[in-house]
């Protein structure tokens, strides 16, 4: 009985700390990015434009359905109580490397051109987040 309660208490922190794990590798990675393409700038280009760019991508990533990937591989996780650390941290890349895709679902394929930079970040950033969760929650599902 209490073994349930606590696992009930502890999945929903460990997901809490896994997904700001993953925006600590976005942002921090991002950043990076961000510089290394903006001192590649020529001067005459304002690097504005590539600040609301981001700033769009930052507001399509905070949506419902950026979660339901994550969701659904830590509920599949917890159900077949799979305990390897392969499944999470593979399933949280793919997860958030998805994220993009469920964003533009709406919109005709030929608008989703981004940057392999991006599908890399992104895709660490999952590979972050599903160790985090894993060494938290999953290894003892």
């Amino acid at each position: 009985m209490f073994r349930a309660l606590g696992r009930v208490i502890m999945l929903p922190i460990a997901f809490l700390l896994a997904t700001v794990a993953t925006l600590f590798v976005i942002i921090s990675l991002g950043h990076e990015r961000i510089v290394q393409a903006m001192t590649g700038m020529r001067s005459d280009e304002p690097p504005i434009g590539a600040a609301f760019d981001l700033f769009g991508l930052a507001v399509q990533l905070v949506s419902v359905q950026t979660l339901l990937p994550a969701l659904l591989l830590v509920i599949i996780g917890e159900v077949a109580r799979i305990r390897g650390v392969f499944y999470y941290v593979v399933g949280g890349g793919a997860a958030l490397a998805i994220v993009p895709l469920l964003t533009r679902i709406s919109q005709p394929a030929g608008i989703l051109e981004l940057s392999p930079v991006v599908w890399q970040v992104l895709a660490t950033a999952g590979f972050a987040g599903g160790f985090v969760y894993w060494v938290l929650a999953g290894r003892n599902a």
